[in-house]
């Protein structure tokens, strides 16, 4: 039996399949080699608390109905909860959450773990309709099995979740920035590398009253999990940006959103708030690295303006504080989030004064490429690189 569940997780015709094909393929085959009358997978959700069936053989209604099982409860709950096989011989609602398996007649079951590079993926299990012993080498096998699907799922997922992160974060960015009358932007977004894309993000839009929001966040985490808060965040700024003129109660607000709303999330945001009219600047910071500005005839220089906690867990329980100071013409505002700056063996200090330096009153187009150039060059970015460059359109001759 070892020799034949070993060729058919093996079977070379199997690595064309896709996911769902590599399911039904193999669940019909093992479901014979281990005569048993159903073999389902479910699959962990995107909360990692609870178990859904994916794939099934001999009792597809699991599939059909959307049957969903929290992790730690009934039989594919503990044996998820536990991470090793779990055999009963006695399925009822005081062992079983789903009532399809007794309604089925099961009388055995049998369950494996499913784990990925140290991550549970799932839960796979077998159930006869009479009563049977399974044997250590039998509940290796299955083992064996479930290890093999739960890598192809791991390895699905994985691919998925970029494409669905890359797309979520391009549709998220914006496209063609404002032209305001007398104001330039430009931009970069960056992935890191091996990291796809995560939550960084930055954001121009147009406010009433001849005013332009500018916004940069990082929010802590990366892949699809952190693109998709960033895009809650976002969008929840955008919509306080339009009630409260105010950057510092813009992201008091979104503070509370996200610490009530958004459980275990954490992310650092700058969002300013440009007067074309005055050309003043209101800026908050909420845990992000302050914004360089580089004025004509002077020395490129940090804004001095106070940074509160980030945004998350409630942390600041005090208010958040903003800053407000003249744009001259002519003048250079860099916003960026810390994947510009922050490299794993330098000095963070040495790469923002590199920064510092590498700033000046040129076009925001010409800044970003001098900025890229000075502090990525030719080397992939370990982090996601969010940049905006503002500039105040010199005063005609």
């Amino acid at each position: 039996m070892r020799l034949r569940v070993l060729e058919a997780i093996t079977e070379s015709s199997l690595r064309n399949l896709d996911l769902d094909e590599l399911f039904d393929a193999l669940l019909w085959r093992v479901r014979e080699l281990f005569a048993v009358d159903t073999i389902t997978v479910l699959l962990t959700d995107a909360s990692g608390q609870q178990l859904v069936a994916t794939a099934a053989s001999g009792l597809e209604a699991e599939v059909f109905q959307g049957v969903r099982v929290p992790i730690g409860l009934g039989f594919a709950g503990q044996v998820a909860q536990r991470r090793e096989p779990v055999w009963i011989e006695h399925v009822d609602e005081s062992t079983v959450v789903n009532p399809l398996l007794w309604e089925r007649g099961l009388r055995v079951l049998l369950g494996v773990p499913m784990v990925a590079q140290g991550d549970l993926v799932g839960v796979t299990h077998v159930g006869s309709t009479v009563p049977r012993r399974f044997t250590d080498e039998e509940i290796d096998l299955l083992q064996l099995v479930a290890d093999r699907l739960a890598t192809a799922a791991h390895m699905h997922r994985s691919r998925s979740e970029r494409a669905a992160a890359a797309m979520l974060q391009d549709s998220l960015l914006p496209g063609l920035l404002p032209i305001p009358d007398g104001w330039e932007l430009a931009a970069r977004y960056v992935p890191g590398a091996g990291s796809g894309v995560g939550g960084d993000w930055y954001d121009v839009f147009e406010l009433p009253g001849r005013r332009i929001g500018v916004v940069i966040g990082d929010v802590v985490g990366g892949g699809l999990p952190a693109a998709i808060v960033m895009g809650r965040l976002r969008s929840a700024l955008r919509a306080y940006a339009l009630e409260f003129a105010d950057p510092a109660e813009v992201l008091g607000k979104l503070d509370r959103k996200a610490s009530h709303f958004e459980a275990h999330t954490m992310a650092t945001v700058g969002y300013a708030v440009i007067d074309t009219a005055t050309q003043r600047m209101d800026l908050a910071l909420a845990g992000h690295l302050p914004p360089v500005i580089a004025v004509p005839g002077q020395a490129a220089r940090f804004v001095d303006a106070p940074v509160d906690p980030p945004i998350g867990y409630g942390l600041a329980v005090t208010g958040r504080r903003g800053v407000s100071f003249d744009v001259p013409p002519g003048a250079l505002i860099v916003l960026y989030t810390d994947g510009l700056v922050e490299r794993r063996g330098m000095d963070l200090d040495d790469r923002l004064e590199k920064l510092r330096g590498v700033a000046s009153p040129v076009s925001p187009e010409a800044a970003c490429v001098r900025i890229m150039a000075a502090l990525v060059g030719d080397q992939p970015a370990t982090d996601d690189i969010a940049l905006v460059t503002i500039r105040h359109s010199p005063t005609p001759d």
